[in-house]
């Protein structure tokens, strides 16, 4: 028989590797990014929104927080550097007006969080406390990146075409929320079953506008390359939340991670 830490030591592993496939998803917009040596018009807020997201859920996994979450430790903390990683590119490839907004982005977040470890060491003096106010700051954060998915379902419904919406990206955050939903439940926590639930509902509802409009989205597809048009994911739609201007890499794992759509149609 199997113990329920150990059962949740493999799913938390299992969703670790998951979790991990996402944070890399935005890779190949950097390799163009780098191959220009420009950000031309892609936004850095995203990736300073998941940076924010995964130094928090960091802040929560020590152990003088909410002990007993290594998982939630290793892989925050391994998207937090991939996220650094993002943010320093647009740091060297940013112009000079957009490199100080990025950077000084960067400090009030650090700030914000150093701030919040500062105070609930010095203020809140149980693990249960610090879990209170750490954790429901993590799921406020989480709530409002929320807003980029549920764009690129509008976005679905609206066009009746999936290609903001790759099958495998909505597939994988399936199965990340419902790795850390599980995780949770065995040893409930419910800071991270919350955000993780929210996200797998997410997650199953883009599934079902993939399979309502699959078929449609070929046939725009097949239309378009018979009038030699170009496709929407390569197209720059300004003012649109998930266009290739502003589409989002994925959030942290621990936020309900379902991902927010990647750039140019990728995430």
């Amino acid at each position: 028989m199997v113990s329920p830490d150990t059962a949740r030591t493999v799913v938390g592993i299992l969703g670790n590797i998951i979790a991990l496939m996402l944070f890399l998803s935005p890779v190949p917009t950097f390799v163009k990014i780098y191959k220009k040596g420009s950000v031309e018009q892609f936004s850095p807020i995203p990736y300073l929104a998941t940076l924010l997201n995964c130094m928090l859920w960091v802040v929560y996994g020590l152990p003088f927080v909410h002990p007993h979450s290594v998982l939630v430790l290793t892989i925050n903390g391994t998207g937090l550097f991939i996220e650094l990683t993002y943010i320093l590119l647009f740091l060297i490839f940013s112009d000079p007006r957009k490199r100080l907004l990025v950077l000084g982005m960067l400090v009030a977040g650090i700030a914000f969080v150093v701030a919040v470890a500062v105070l609930v060491m010095t203020l809140a003096h149980t693990h249960d406390r610090r879990s209170l106010v750490v954790g429901t700051l993590c799921v406020f954060f989480c709530m409002l990146m929320y807003a980029a998915p549920l764009s690129v379902m509008r976005l679905v419904i609206r066009t009746k075409s999936v290609e903001y919406m790759p099958l495998f990206l909505s597939v994988a955050s399936f199965a990340n929320g419902v790795c850390w939903t599980t995780y949770a439940l065995i040893r409930f926590d419910l800071y991270i079953t919350i955000p993780n639930s929210i996200g797998t509902l997410f997650a199953v509802m883009q599934l079902i506008l993939y399979a309502m409009y699959y078929k449609s989205t070929q046939k725009q597809l097949e239309a378009r390359k018979g009038k030699g048009e170009t496709a929407l994911s390569e197209v720059v739609v300004v003012g649109e939340s998930m266009s290739k201007i502003s589409q989002a890499p994925p959030p942290p794992p621990m936020n309900g991670h379902h991902h927010n759509q990647p750039e140019n149609g990728q995430n």
